[in-house]
Order: C-alpha cells, then sequence, then structure tokens
C-alpha cells in the first residue's frame, strides 16, 4: 500500500475535527460534500481508524483523532508560516477575509474607522464583524472562526496576545432643550432624573455611576436597561431621561444631545485587540494589527 501522505488530506482533517461536521469543513476549504467524504474515506484507511463517527448532531472524534487534534494543528501552522515567512504584504492586492469580534461599541468606535480606513487602503480585504463572545474567544480563534478581537482587557482570556488601543471616558447626555439641564447638569439634578443604563448581559440596573454616587451618600432610578450601548443615545434624543456612554459614541449624536461631564467622577475603561498565536506571524494579520494600531496613536 502506498502510505505517502497528501498534505491536503492532513488539512481536510484539521477542518473536520474542527467543526466535527462534514458539510460546514467541507463549506470552510471550499469542497464539495463527497469530495471531503471521499477524504475522509483516505484518511480513514491512512491511520487504519474511523477518526470521526456518525452522530446525533454532526460527528464524535475517536480517541486517535483526539490524540491527533493538537499537533495536527500546530504542524499546520509551522508550514503555513515556512510559507508566510518573508512574503511581503501589499494591501492594495491584498484578496483575504479576516473575522473580528467586538460589542457594539467596540464595532462603532474601533472597527467602523478600520472598516472606512480599509476602504481605500485595502479594497481586496473583506472583514466579518462578529458579536463579541467572551467566553468563546478562546476556542473561536483555535478554530479560525475569530482572528482578531477588540474587547476591554480584564474580559480577555489569558492564552491570548494583547496590544491596548485607546482609553474611553464616560459623559452624561441629555436630550436637546431638555427643561431640567437648561443651567447644567448639578448632582441633584442627575439624581432626579430617571436613567438609561447598559447591561450587556440583559436586565441589569445598576453599573459604574451606582457606585460612585454611593460614594456621596447618593442614589438613583434606573427606568431602562438596554444590552448595549448604540441605542441609548437615540433613546435619550427622543425623551427626558439621562444616561451616562462613552465619549465616542456621544460626539458623533452631539446634533441631537446635550453632553456634560458626570458629576460625580466615573471611571473609564480601556480598549484593546487580542489575538491568538496561529496569526501573530501571518503577514496580512500582522499588517491590520499595526494599521489599527496606527488609527488610534492619538487620543481623541
Amino acid at each position: 500500500m502506498d502510505r505517502s501522505i497528501d498534505l491536503n488530506l492532513l488539512v481536510a482533517l484539521d477542518a473536520l475535527l474542527a467543526e466535527r461536521n462534514v458539510t460546514r469543513a467541507a463549506r470552510r476549504l471550499n469542497l464539495s460534500q463527497p469530495a471531503l467524504s471521499a477524504q475522509l474515506a483516505r484518511l480513514r484507511d491512512l491511520f487504519g481508524d474511523p477518526l470521526l463517527l456518525p452522530a446525533q448532531r454532526g460527528m464524535i472524534p475517536t480517541q486517535r483523532a483526539m490524540e491527533l487534534q493538537e499537533p495536527l494543528r500546530l504542524a499546520l501552522e509551522e508550514v503555513r508560516g515556512v510559507v508566510l515567512s518573508g512574503s511581503r504584504f501589499d494591501p492594495s492586492a491584498a484578496e483575504i477575509t479576516v473575522s473580528i469580534a467586538a460589542s457594539d461599541y467596540g464595532q462603532y468606535s474601533a472597527l467602523m474607522p478600520l472598516a472606512f480606513a480599509l476602504a481605500r487602503e485595502a479594497p481586496g480585504l473583506r472583514l466579518a464583524f462578529r458579536t463579541l463572545e467572551a467566553t468563546a474567544l478562546l476556542s473561536q480563534m483555535e478554530r479560525g472562526e475569530v482572528d482578531l478581537a477588540v474587547m476591554t482587557p480584564q474580559t480577555a482570556p489569558d492564552r491570548l496576545r494583547m496590544r491596548g488601543l485607546f482609553e474611553e471616558r464616560y459623559v452624561a447626555i441629555t436630550r436637546r432643550n431638555h427643561p431640567a439641564v437648561l443651567n447644567g447638569l448639578d448632582l441633584d439634578t442627575f439624581c432626579s432624573l430617571d436613567h438609561v443604563i447598559v447591561s450587556p448581559r440583559g436586565g441589569g440596573f445598576a453599573g459604574p455611576a451606582d457606585a460612585a454616587l454611593a460614594a456621596h451618600g447618593r442614589t438613583r432610578r434606573v427606568a431602562l436597561s438596554a444590552p448595549g450601548f448604540l441605542i441609548v443615545p437615540e433613546l435619550v434624543a427622543r425623551c427626558d431621561m439621562v444616561a451616562l456612554v462613552p465619549s465616542r459614541i456621544a460626539h458623533e449624536r452631539a446634533d441631537r444631545l446635550q453632553i456634560f461631564e458626570p458629576p460625580v467622577p466615573v471611571p473609564g475603561f480601556s480598549i484593546a485587540m487580542v489575538w491568538h498565536d496561529r496569526t501573530a506571524d501571518h503577514p496580512a494579520q500582522k499588517w491590520l494589527r499595526s494599521r489599527l494600531v496606527q488609527l488610534f496613536a492619538h487620543p481623541a
């Protein structure tokens, strides 16, 4: 029997082990399902093991397949690194897709400026924005589903690489011509108004401002909890509520809002980009990370 190894078979096995579903793996490899099934048959013959067994949902890897998965992934990354090493990345001619995960705030404040820059500098580079799932991010990056993420440093998995992008601060917003703030937003007025806050996990009615108020012996009434920041300025612009939002979002809506410094100091937050060793030396990924850093080299 010919025991020579076709590298394409190993690439197919890597995708099958990551997806555990022939249809999804075939889509990932841009192959037909019958073609990938034929490759799986050859892999079973090569390793003398079923490798993947049919299950109610997808496929279950055998013990032999589980032993192969991580060494195979690392070996293929090394091969890709050899191929890519020394190659010069030309953004104007590149035709690749990059998947970036971020919250609605991260997409608005960091990824939207990046998309505008790439439209001019790298028109063949496609961006896939994905909703950030911090608890799943490491496995998503290991499987190649996400290449880069924009998030707060404290929520990033420990095993990922990281670089800071910018610092953000909170400002208070009300609608234009709000009758209660004609002379400014003092602490008494701030506490007397109904508030909108953001609760990413949903249903929360307390935030950083409540701790800041408590230090001054004050409280507020939160009337509405939203899952993301982007809807908050629109809500506030149409009612008499007040909200604390990141300054980058508020100043984009300055034509419809009044913007104030919070009457009590409220800690801001940092934003960083994180990535996996898998993409650390990829020329296109390195260029993209560098470009993202450049966009925020000067404070807003």
